[in-house]
Parts: C-alpha cells; structure tokens; sequence
C-alpha cells in the first residue's frame, strides 16, 4: 500500500467530503437521552443518525449497507456493513453528546474555526468518529487497499452509560459474525505526536447521597446545639468511604497488574513527554509530585469527587436556618477489575449503615460502568500502527475515565484484538466549555484506521 497516495486520499476526503458533513452534523443538538428526558420528542437523536446514514450511503462505497435500528423505547444506533472476508472488524462511535454546561467562547453549537482546531460540542466526543471511520474504508479502496469485512456501530446512549447497547448487540449477533478485531474511536492520549492505545478504563459509580433531618427548615437560633446538622452527619459518612487527609479509598482498590506499573513507568519516562496541564488555581498543587504515581492514581485507583450538591443555597443568599436537608452527587471512579456493582453495594453499605442520630439516609440515581484490562497488543497490529504513523511507535495509557462499550465487547469477544485511540487530548476540553477537534490529527487517525483495516485483512490473503 502506498502511504503518501492514502495520506492525499484521506486529506481529500477530509477537506471536500468530512467536514462539510461534520460541521452539520454538529449543529444538531444531539444530547444524550440521560439529559434529555425528552429526547424521542424532540428528535435531535434520530436527526443526528439519519445526517450520517445520508452521508454514508452518499459516498457511494460498493457493496455497503446502511440501516437505522431502533427497538421500541430505546434511542437508536446506526449499523453499518461493508465487505467481506473470513474475518470482521468492529468500529465503534457515539453521535450522542453531554449538555453544553459553562462558559462557551463558542457557540456549543455552531462549529468554529480556529486553525486547526473545529470548536463544538461533541467534535472530539466522538461525532468525528464516522468521518475518521468511513473515511479510512473510502482511502483504502482508492488506493488498491482491501478492507476486509467491516461493520460499524454508531450508537446514541453513550453519555448515558450505553444501557441499550446490550439489547443492540444481541439483536444484531448473528450479523455481526466473528469479531476478531475492535476499533474504538472514543479516547485519545496526552499529545498528538504519536498513536495513542488506551490499554485499560477505569470503571464507575455515581450515585446521589441526601441526608434529612427535619421535614422543614427551623431557625438556628432555636434549633441549632438540638437538631444535627445535615452536612455534619454527611461529612462523617465520607469519612467512612473515603480518608479526607490522603484521598485514599481503602474499600475499592484492586491489585495493580506487574505490566500495567511498567506501562505507567514507561509513560512517565517518555522522552519530550509534555504531561497533562490542569488549570490548578494559585498555588494549589497535585496530590503528589511523583509522575508514576500520579498514572496510577489517574488509571489503576479510586477515586472520589463530589460533583454536584443540592440543599446548600448560594453564599450570598444563606440564611441563619438548619436546613432540612443535604444532598451530593458522588462520583466515584473504580479500578478496571473492580465490578460497578460490588462497589455500588459497599458504598450503600458504607452511607446507610448505622447512621448517626438515626438520621434519613437514601442513596438514588446510581449509574454503574464496570472497567476494563485489554488484551495484550498482537506484533502485526502493533506493526501496521507504527507503519501509519511514520514509524512512530504506539504509546500505551491507561484512562482515567471509562468506555461501557469496551467492557461488553470484551467478555463478548475474548480472543479479539482492541484497537482503543482517539483524537482526545487533556485539553480538548471533553465534556467541558470549549471542546475541540485537531483536523490535522482526525486525518491521521483516518491513515492509521486504514492501515490497519489493511493490515487485518491482508493477514488471510
């Protein structure tokens, strides 16, 4: 295969075909069903999966298949067929998008132009993801490349957990046909120097916590030294989860695989490595000063942020009341060998146990998303990454945060090969004010995904 002809035919692709389908695509409002409890009324879902289908089939690629699934009450998915071959290759995105909160300098939904960078919500998370996969099977066949067989999966309920998903999938089994490599366009790395494989995901528990000690508000004066405060009584059931002077979660931790240590090592040692620059405020520092250690806590730790709170008005509108009540939103990312739903059950435990002042403890709304360990890389994938990228060799991380998708296809298909990358860097401000997408670093994804749909198919010619 011709590299320099495949990198033309992708920039091509790019600039006459996927952006100007991408930046449409971004105009709709496609927000995720957990945060658009009307989103079947609403279309924006169903809007956004057609855009792609239009364009899909506009293409024009011989022999492919488009079609939109919907089973009743669920949002829909986008399943796409290509080739053929003895083998089939999975590629994975989202078209659903997290609610632009904060403060935009751009429009969340209207696509801008600065540079390199494409500005909106969801242009790295992960609406690019069809551009980049549809426009690796367009390069390839341009070239004189062979796909293989392919099939694509755009669904519309990550951001929400992909609870549907595993209904989608056992609907589409047989036709789906024997998975022996998984291509996931839904991560990133810390630079856009280099192909980026994410090797584990963290899982997760989010759950709302509300203590209630009174049916109405009483004045502090009269009831304060009588009635317990609610935050108190909230503040010593943390305690309980979580050690308030170190961060640590004695009760969620897993044993830190031997390679995963060597791979966080590896990472911290990388030459010219420019780690992620968080904002941190004056002189606030990270939790430790040791690069290793702060892998590990990102990708193989627990951890737990509040995220949310109700019950506690604005400072400046306080007034001198015990409150009835206190509620926080508990974010407790998990270890990828930890199951979501034994550490859901010891964090109940923990909160609703032997409460003090027999106070009303209730612990709603949880959202589980157990982990995931990849496999290890096989050398001929290994190869076809450092072959697309000019003989720059994949770097493996882990991510802080996690994929449902990857979790189910895993112990869906054991013996696959993952290939999880993406165009996400620590400041592509995912699920944040001001997210964007390097076009530049989208085309070579594109080139990679190509070569190593090639590769894949090459290895039974």
């Amino acid at each position: 295969m011709n590299l320099s002809k495949l990198r033309a035919e992708v920039s091509r692709e790019w600039a006459e075909h996927a952006l100007p389908s991408l930046t449409q695509l971004i105009r709709i409002p496609a927000v995720s069903p957990a945060y658009d409890p009307a989103w079947h009324q609403n279309g924006h879902l169903h809007a956004a999966v057609r855009h792609v289908k239009d364009w899909v089939e506009a293409r024009d690629l011989p022999g492919v298949r488009c079609e939109i699934l919907e089973i009743e009450g669920r949002p829909p998915v986008l399943f796409v067929e290509a080739g053929d071959g003895p083998d089939t290759t999975l590629l994975y995105g989202h078209l659903d998008r997290q609610p632009p909160t904060g403060e935009w300098a751009h429009d969340p939904w209207q696509p801008t132009f600065d540079g390199d960078r494409l500005y909106g919500r969801g242009t790295v998370d992960d609406s690019y993801s069809a551009y980049v996969a549809v426009g690796a099977l367009v390069a390839l066949r341009a070239v004189g490349g062979t796909p293989g067989r392919v099939v694509m999966l755009l669904e519309t309920a990550e951001e929400s957990a992909s609870v549907d998903l595993p209904a989608y999938l056992d609907l589409l089994g047989p036709r789906l046909g024997e998975i022996s490599l998984v291509v996931c366009l839904d991560s990133g790395g810390e630079d856009h120097d280099r192909p980026w494989l994410t090797t584990s995901l963290r899982g997760i528990v989010q759950a709302t916590v509300t203590v209630r000690v009174l049916d109405t508000p009483v004045h502090s004066g009269l009831a304060s030294g009588i009635v317990p405060d609610s935050f108190r009584i909230m503040r010593a059931l943390l305690d309980r989860v979580e050690d308030a002077a170190t961060g640590d979660l004695p009760a969620f931790h897993a044993p830190i695989p031997d390679y995963r240590v060597a791979e966080a090592r590896a990472l911290a040692a990388l030459p010219n490595r420019r780690p992620p620059a968080y904002p941190l405020y004056e002189t606030t520092r990270a939790v430790s000063s040791e690069a290793v250690e702060l892998i590990l806590n990102n990708t193989w730790r627990p951890a737990l942020t509040i995220t949310g709170a109700a019950g506690l008005p604005a400072a400046g509108s306080a007034v001198p009341i015990v409150r009835d009540s206190t509620s926080l939103r508990l974010s407790l990312r998990l270890p990828p060998t930890v199951l979501a739903a034994d550490a859901a059950h010891a964090l109940v435990s923990r909160l609703t146990s032997d409460v003090p002042y027999d106070a009303s403890v209730s612990v709603t709304d949880l959202m589980l998303i157990n982990g995931w360990n990849a496999p290890p890389l096989a050398p001929w994938l290994a190869a076809a990454l450092e072959v697309a990228f000019d003989g720059v060799p994949a770097q493996s991380i882990g991510l802080g945060g996690g994929i449902p998708f990857m979790e189910m296809l895993g112990n869906r298909y054991p013996e696959a090969q993952f290939v999880v990358t993406g165009a996400v860097r620590a400041d592509s401000h995912v699920h944040a004010p001001d997210e964007w997408l390097s076009v530049s670093f989208a085309r070579r994804l594109t080139v990679a995904v190509a070569g190593v749909l090639d590769a894949h198919a090459r290895r039974h010619r």
